[in-house]
């Protein structure tokens, strides 16, 4: 069973009797087995970046680093579309899109592709938005995690972003991002460079 199938099997059953999945009762729950939340760690600056392999929002396959060779990348991670926090992150990169030169902007969440198209379309975002049903790439990048909402602890995705270089490298990580943020640490990083 794929390392992600196990996941969603141990998130599921542990969430459905409510208990955290990497807690002791999430593992007993899901037969022992739950990778703890601290051995998700955000990539490192400098590294070479997780491949991202995902359906955008037409439904065709995009390999980032084969897609945009050469260029760079900003990868965001936002939790839901058309959700207050994640439209005005995602509207904001929008709106600097005409300044930053030949930089791909790439938006994922556990959206379906359906879903991204819709959010795009809403707000003529006018760049690529992945659909990370699976969360196997918010894990490699360490953006899944446990959140808590009226004392309800849950899995999901932590907003984030990486500036990818083009070499394919980190050049900058800013996990916990707040959305109006995004798009002023982008053209900071960028005009450092």
């Amino acid at each position: 069973m794929a390392r992600a199938d196990r996941y969603r099997r141990c998130g599921s059953r542990a969430l459905e009797q409510r208990q955290p999945p990497h807690s002791a009762a999430g593992r007993a729950l899901a037969g022992g087995w739950c990778p703890s939340i601290s051995a998700m760690t955000t990539p490192t600056v400098g590294r070479a970046a997780p491949a991202i392999v995902l359906q955008d929002q037409t439904g065709a396959s995009v390999n980032v680093k084969t897609a945009h060779k050469g260029r760079r990348v900003l990868v965001f991670f936002y939790p839901k579309a058309n959700t207050p926090g994640c439209t005005t992150q995602a509207c904001g990169l929008r709106d600097i899109a005409d300044q930053i030169g030949d930089t791909v902007i790439i938006g994922i969440s556990p959206d379906t592709p359906t879903r991204q198209a819709h959010f795009d379309e809403k707000f003529s975002l006018g760049f690529t938005l992945l659909a990370d049903v699976d969360h196997a790439v918010a894990e490699a990048y360490g953006v899944w995690v446990e959140k808590s909402m009226y004392g309800r602890k849950y899995m999901g995705v932590q907003r984030s972003a990486f500036l990818i270089d083009e070499k394919g490298k980190i050049s900058h990580a800013w996990p916990k991002i707040s959305p109006k943020d995004t798009p002023t640490n982008l053209l900071r990083a960028l005009s450092e460079s």
